[in-house]
């Protein structure tokens, strides 16, 4: 269990971070989100409050596939994924939001994949 003046460091950063992006129709915001057995992307249009697509480890393309593979390709897996799925709604461009994870490891993996498959952020 974290202390209470990690979880202060913890939302001082998400504050920090997500105070800084907003997520419009033309350019929507890309949050990612990390536990300690999975890693979840979601795309957001903040001016009208809606999720316009979705990828996890728990997605079905990916359910069960990701066994005895390091956590960072399957990382990449998302990303590629995430990127599938809004270049078939035709959206090209978002902004990266990482949200209090630091831009290293399992989260520069998951936006780098992105980026080679073709999102621009």
């Amino acid at each position: 269990m974290a202390s209470k003046k990690t979880l202060k460091v913890r939302e001082k950063r998400e504050k920090r971070v997500r105070g800084k992006l907003t997520g419009t129709a033309e350019r929507p915001r890309l949050s990612v989100f990390r536990s300690d057995k999975h890693i979840y992307a979601q795309v957001i249009n903040d001016a009208q409050g809606t999720t316009i697509a979705m990828a996890s480890t728990l997605s079905k393309e990916l359910a069960g596939k990701h066994k005895g593979i390091k956590k960072v390709d399957v990382a990449r897996e998302v990303g590629k994924l995430i990127a599938a799925r809004l270049q078939t709604l035709g959206v090209e461009k978002v902004v990266f939001d990482r949200g209090r994870f630091l831009y290293h490891g399992r989260v520069k993996a998951l936006a780098d994949a992105a980026r080679e498959s073709g999102l621009k952020f």
